[in-house]
């Protein structure tokens, strides 16, 4: 079985091929940039952000698996071979890496560390309100699928007030449920930290726009990462600069790396992340990986295959 990887640069190759052989002798792993001079029999793909019409250069070419639990930067090569099957990288440890993430950020913004980090740079000593008792805090989560749901328990399990809103109603132990555009504005309405893990589609794109913004309480703060586009970026900071926000967690962006001249790098209320609030490390994901290269050679579903109608 051979399988091509575009994932952490030719300096990550050998750390892969040695994941992969301690889970399968039999899978050859080709770089990169080594599949142009020899595509035949490369059967997998396992990538994050191909250039565009590398992956129709592969004439064997059978299942993308991609290198994160997104597939955007893939469905954006223009050349992608239309039907090629893609398969989301969500291994045994990514919920709980997206939770804690979550966690980390939900504390960060109402314990004002942004705040103080910017005192810190400047010497300066100031004196902040008491922050509010977790049990007083209400977070709602947007999208409770196979992140949102788990990320949504644990934060209910430590003690937050937890709501969940979702195209479809979700039943979670602890969590209170909304669904639909018709629920969206109660939702907003009882949310002081916003979680954005929604997938992208057309119906999530811009989401977090003036609208949703204005529907949360005053003071409320804002976590996506879920994807970039889902964040109108002149919007967001406009509601920080005029108060109707007091803070955000971006992990992820519409261009990536986020570029230096991007306003979101130096806001005082905004902290940046470099997407990494769910990555697992390469043995994990070569093990994944490996797994459904397994079940894609003996004809067993892919739990984890992306669907072009449904959008994730």
């Amino acid at each position: 079985m051979r399988i091509t990887v575009n994932s952490g640069g030719p300096q990550a190759l050998e750390e892969w091929r040695g994941h992969f052989r301690a889970c399968d002798p039999a899978i050859e792993v080709v770089g990169w940039d080594e599949a142009q001079g020899d595509p035949a029999g490369i059967v997998y793909a396992l990538v994050w952000a191909p250039e565009a019409g590398r992956l129709a250069a592969l004439p064997d070419l059978k299942l993308v698996i991609s290198a994160g639990a997104g597939v955007d930067n893939i469905l954006a090569d223009p050349l992608l071979p239309p039907g090629l099957p893609i398969a989301r990288m969500i291994t045994d440890s990514t919920a709980g890496v997206m939770s804690e993430y979550v966690l980390t950020a939900t504390l960060m913004l109402i314990r004002q560390a942004r705040r103080m980090a910017l005192n810190q740079a400047d010497r300066r000593w100031q004196t902040l309100d008491a922050p509010p008792r977790i049990a007083e805090v209400r977070v709602g989560v947007m999208g409770l699928g196979q992140l949102g749901a788990p990320t949504a328990q644990r934060l209910a399990g430590i003690g937050f007030q937890v709501a969940g809103w979702s195209r479809g109603r979700a039943a979670l132990p602890g969590v209170q449920a909304y669904a639909g555009p018709d629920e969206l504005a109660a939702f907003l309405a009882r949310t002081d930290v916003l979680v954005c893990l929604l997938p992208s589609t057309d119906a999530t794109r811009g989401i977090l726009n003036a609208g949703t913004f204005a529907g949360l309480p005053r003071g409320a703060c804002v976590i996506n990462a879920g994807r970039g586009d889902h964040l109108l970026v002149p919007d967001l900071l406009a509601a920080l600069d005029n108060g109707q926000l007091n803070g955000a967690v971006l992990d992820v962006f519409d261009v990536e790396p986020l570029p230096a001249e991007s306003p979101l790098w130096q806001h005082p209320g905004i902290t940046v992340t470099p997407h990494y609030g769910s990555t697992p490390d390469r043995r994990e994901r070569a093990r994944k990986a490996a797994d459904m290269m397994r079940r894609w050679e003996h004809g067993l579903p892919l739990p984890q295959l992306y669907d072009r109608q449904r959008g994730y």
